[in-house]
């Protein structure tokens, strides 16, 4: 069973930076889709970013594009989303979920198709 740990999240300035990391485990021989959501009250939650661990793939929403990066670290089997020029509207619950294993692949950003879950970091962005 694929477990993911989700840090790193707080609150900054409007225009700051702020990276969160999602940390797994217990994951088959393969390759997955690892991506970021968020979740802010009352809206429903919506994909932000996701990497294909097999190739380093990455996909990205419109509304974060130029502005966040996703990455991985192998060898500490995480998976980095760095969050630059933030804006308020950002502000939001971060979850961090997974998908796979496959042989090969890619990732989109709908949330129905991902499996295993973090439990979320908050993000705040005050203007």
């Amino acid at each position: 069973q694929v477990q993911l740990v989700e840090s790193g999240g707080g609150s900054v300035q409007a225009g700051g930076s702020l990276r969160v990391s999602c940390a797994a485990s217990g994951y088959r021989y393969g390759y997955y889709c690892i991506g970021w959501f968020r979740q802010a009250p009352g809206k429903e939650r919506e994909g932000v970013a996701a990497i294909y661990t097999g190739g380093g793939s990455t996909y990205y929403a419109d509304s974060v594009k130029g502005r966040f990066t996703i990455s991985q670290d192998n060898a500490k089997n995480t998976v980095y989303l760095q969050m630059n020029s933030l804006k308020p509207e950002d502000t939001a619950m971060y979850y961090c979920a997974a998908r796979g294993p496959f042989r090969s692949g890619g990732c989109g950003l709908g949330t129905q198709a991902y499996d295993y879950w973090g439990q979320g970091t908050q993000v705040t962005v005050s203007s």
